[in-house]
């Protein structure tokens, strides 16, 4: 992927919302310079900066997935992870806050239309919150009354709608699932932000500036309209055909970041020699292997992850193909891709020496740890290469709580 190298912009203004997916991924190209330099400003607030938040909203970031009914680009999968992978060149947590943000348009499918309408009216809106069900819901009358603590609410200063996931009881005791035949009945809650309470837990080592709070409530009532199931979009089409619609995209972040780390490596080598024997970088065999290695390395997790994408994105289409097979193929191909970065980003930092630990001068301070903090992310872990080891010798996974695992979970 050919990185941006524009000088940076200090304002940016679009008359019209973007029109089209490729109106996006030009706006996007667009705004890195940007994300770039505020940077250092977003670390230091632990979020994002209100003019970034804009600046993604002028890219079409937050509005990326709404349908073209609603006025929407409806970026698909392949779409998504692109645009992520180009923010991602300007800055780690301003595209981790979009890659959350703009599920928005994904939630958006699994609720009934007049819900959804009364959640998501403005399709520029940007939700937070967390998939894993760390919280209660008692079934009540007309809804849900829910209780708990969730982790990791990125982008959850400017987001206008929370979920939060929580396994259902019924007069204090657990209900299974009529959707999915499991013990537990897992579902998404949508609520306002301040019907919760935001916890200042976001002290980091790396994506610090995605702001990715605990969120917390006690007996907060939710109708039961805005509950809805993975298992069950009310959108047709193919993007929300399998439950891994927010995962998808992911890997778009790390090949991002490590593209950046390597465009600036290979930026550094004019005009820079090895300290001790004044070898120029562009002469140096040490250099030369690090830079044809990344390249090797990062070529071959984008390779891996867009044609793992592309098959299952037709495989969704035409819903001829072993669709769990496709899962698989994707979530490995992001898993290595999570892995690849960091590997990639930390042999360019042990290249640059000394100079990359200085956090006001170098963006490798950043970067690696960033790239650190994004592989701790369950799609990144060793347990999504057990899954798909397990299911390749013909069993099955274990319970799919865990949304980065879940590759049983039937379509509606």
């Amino acid at each position: 992927m050919t990185t941006t190298r524009t000088e940076p912009s200090r304002q940016m203004s679009w008359d019209i919302p973007p029109a089209s997916v490729a109106d996006v991924l030009t706006r996007a190209r667009q705004a890195v310079p940007l994300l770039r330099e505020a940077a250092p400003r977003t670390e230091e607030l632990r979020r994002l900066p209100d003019t970034v938040v804009d600046v993604l909203r002028q890219v079409g970031a937050w509005r990326a997935v709404m349908p073209t009914e609603w006025g929407g680009p409806e970026l698909g999968s392949v779409e998504q992870a692109q645009l992520l992978e180009i923010l991602a060149q300007g800055d780690a947590s301003a595209a981790w806050c979009a890659m959350i943000g703009m599920d928005s348009g994904i939630y958006a499918g699994y609720l009934e239309d007049a819900a959804a309408k009364e959640l998501y009216g403005d399709i520029d809106t940007i939700t937070a919150g967390a998939l894993f069900p760390t919280g209660r819901a008692e079934k009540v009358s007309g809804g849900y009354v829910l209780s708990g603590t969730w982790r990791f609410a990125s982008c959850v200063h400017h987001a206008q709608i929370l979920m939060a996931s929580c396994i259902v009881h019924e007069d204090g005791v657990p209900v299974a699932d009529p959707l999915t035949g499991q013990p537990r009945q897992w579902r998404v809650f949508a609520a306002r932000p301040e019907q919760f309470e935001i916890h200042d837990t976001w002290y980091s080592t790396g994506l610090a500036g995605s702001g990715s709070n605990d969120y917390s409530c006690q007996d907060l009532f939710v109708p039961a309209e805005h509950a809805f199931s993975l298992s069950r979009p009310r959108r047709p089409g193919p993007l929300l055909r399998t439950p891994d619609a927010v995962q998808r995209k992911m890997p778009g972040i790390p090949l991002g970041l490590a593209r950046a780390a390597l465009d600036h490596a290979i930026d550094m080598a004019e005009g820079r020699a090895d300290r001790e024997t004044g070898t120029p970088w562009t002469s140096d065999l040490r250099v030369h292997e690090a830079i044809g290695r990344s390249l090797m390395e990062l070529n071959a997790a984008r390779a891996s992850v867009y044609e793992s994408l592309s098959r299952q994105w037709e495989a969704l289409c035409s819903g001829g193909e072993d669709l769990r097979a496709r899962r698989i193929d994707s979530a490995l191909a992001r898993t290595f891709a999570f892995k690849t970065a960091r590997r990639v980003v930390q042999r360019l930092y042990d290249l640059v020496g000394g100079a990359a630990v200085y956090r006001r001068s170098s963006p490798f301070d950043r970067w690696l740890r960033d790239v650190h903090t994004m592989c701790q992310h369950a799609v990144a872990q060793d347990a999504v290469l057990q899954m798909a080891g397990v299911v390749a010798l013909g069993g099955e996974p274990p319970n799919p709580v865990n949304p980065a695992l879940a590759v049983s979970l039937p379509a509606a």
